[in-house]
C-alpha cells in the first residue's frame, strides 16, 4: 500500500506540480493513525526541480488541513467520550485549555501522534482557528526542516549513488 501510495503521490507532483504537493499533504494528514510516507516524498520533491519554500509552505498548510479530521472526529464523538470518561474528562479539558497551544505545536513538530491531539482538541470544544494556528505552525517547521534536508542532502545522494 505504502508503495502504491509513493508511486501514485510522485505521479501527482510531475502532473500537478505544487497543488500536487498540498493535495498530498491534506490526504496523508487525514488518515487517523494510518501513517503514510509523506515526508519521504516532501524529501525528494525538490530533486524533482520544485521550489523548496514552496514545498515547505504547501505541505505545512495541507497538513495542517488535514489534521482537522481528528479534530471534527473528537468534536463529534465529544457527548460519547465524555460519557464514557467522566472522570478523566474535566482534568483534561481544563490542562488542553491552558496548555493546548503549545501541546499542539510540540506534537505537529515531532513525530508523536498528533491525531490524538486533534482528537483532545476536538472534545475539549478548543477554538478550531487556534488548533488550525497551532497544527499550521508546528507542520510548517516540520515540513522545512524536512523539505530542506531533502534539498541539501539529495544531490550529494545523487553525487554519490547515481552513476
Amino acid at each position: 500500500m505504502f508503495e502504491q501510495f509513493t508511486v501514485w503521490a510522485e505521479n501527482l507532483i510531475l502532473d500537478f506540480s505544487y497543488f500536487g504537493i498540498f493535495l498530498i499533504g491534506v490526504i496523508s494528514t487525514s488518515t487517523i493513525f494510518l501513517p503514510l510516507p509523506f515526508y519521504t516524498i516532501i524529501f525528494f520533491a525538490t530533486s524533482l526541480g520544485l521550489n523548496p519554500a514552496i514545498v515547505s509552505f504547501l505541505s505545512g498548510f495541507g497538513s495542517a488541513i488535514g489534521e482537522l479530521t481528528g479534530y471534527g472526529i473528537g468534536y463529534g464523538g465529544r457527548k460519547v467520550l465524555k460519557r464514557k470518561y467522566k472522570k478523566y474528562f474535566s482534568l483534561g479539558e481544563r490542562w488542553f485549555k491552558k496548555n493546548g497551544f503549545l501541546t499542539i505545536v510540540v506534537f505537529a513538530v515531532t513525530p508523536l501522534p498528533d491525531d490524538v491531539v486533534g482528537i483532545i482538541g476536538g472534545i475539549c470544544r478548543y477554538k478550531i482557528e487556534k488548533f488550525f494556528l497551532a497544527s499550521f505552525i508546528g507542520k510548517l517547521i516540520l515540513c522545512t526542516i524536512i523539505t530542506y534536508s531533502g534539498y541539501f542532502i539529495m544531490p550529494t545522494i545523487l553525487r554519490l549513488f547515481v552513476w
